[in-house]
């Protein structure tokens, strides 16, 4: 939480952001905006800020809260519901909010009746009610493991975790002590060492496989590129066939009126 001093700083950095984008924000309604925001830190509320000057229009509560939510480390609705489709396997080992678990179970019921669509439906009103009061009290995301019966998937759970930067690798290596896994293999840590910059080598294997996948997507590419010119190629084709049945039209139209 914000002291009074950090308040009354953030209080002048909010009207010396609303001067840069061309408006004046008065002093109470600074420090009024500053109390809103008590319960998120320096370093999240100063980024929003920059994040504001660079994009936003005006200064205002909501403009600043959106920014503060975009990086809050929450899954947007659908992302959530896939999450929680693989929570609803009780083989698969899932990392999930409290928001994913409470609104899974919301669903649960409609997804027991096999009608998914309608679980969907549940799942995403109760998901984005249960968000927005989250952020509303200013709650960090918490991921946590949603346990299922492979310990080889709660391994490849936590791995996947610490890649897409859910969980610190300190709290990786922490549950997999806990529920007794392997640890996290050579591989594992190449992988998540792509986000960070830094790690181990990867295996030769899995060096030949992300050659194999950059080998598809150049492939995937050049397919797409000779489609591309051969319907631009079409296009000219046809719009070519188009102009000469037209002039031939047109000259024929000539030859009738001059023959009448």
């Amino acid at each position: 939480m914000l002291s009074f001093e950090e308040q009354a700083q953030l209080a002048a950095a909010m009207c010396a952001t609303a001067e840069a984008l061309g408006h004046t924000l008065s002093a109470s309604a600074a420090d009024l905006m500053a109390q809103d925001l008590v319960d998120y830190s320096v370093a999240d509320i100063a980024n929003a800020l920059k994040a504001c000057r660079h994009e936003a229009n005006k200064l205002t509560l909501p403009a600043i809260l959106q920014r503060l939510h975009a990086v809050d480390g929450r899954p947007e609705a659908n992302e959530a519901w896939a999450i929680a489709l693989q929570s609803f396997d009780e083989v698969q080992t899932v990392l999930v909010t409290p928001e994913i678990q409470q609104a899974a179970a919301a669903a649960s019921p409609v997804m027991a009746a096999k009608d998914k669509i309608g679980a969907r439906m549940a799942f995403i009103a109760a998901y984005d009610r249960l968000v927005a009061e989250a952020r509303r009290t200013a709650q960090p995301v918490n991921w946590t493991l949603s346990l299922g019966y492979s310990q080889e998937l709660r391994a490849a759970a936590i791995e996947e975790g610490l890649r897409l930067g859910r969980i610190t690798s300190e709290s990786a290596t922490a549950l997999i002590a806990q529920h007794s896994l392997p640890a996290i293999t050579q591989d594992g840590q190449a992988i998540a060492g792509l986000l960070t910059g830094t790690g181990p080598a990867p295996s030769p294997d899995l060096r030949g496989k992300w050659q194999a996948v950059r080998n598809d997507i150049q492939a995937a590419r050049r397919r797409r590129e000779v489609q591309r010119l051969w319907n631009s190629r079409k296009e000219r084709r046809e719009l070519a066939a188009k102009k000469q049945a037209v002039a031939a039209l047109i000259s024929a139209k000539q030859e009738a009126q001059v023959d009448a």
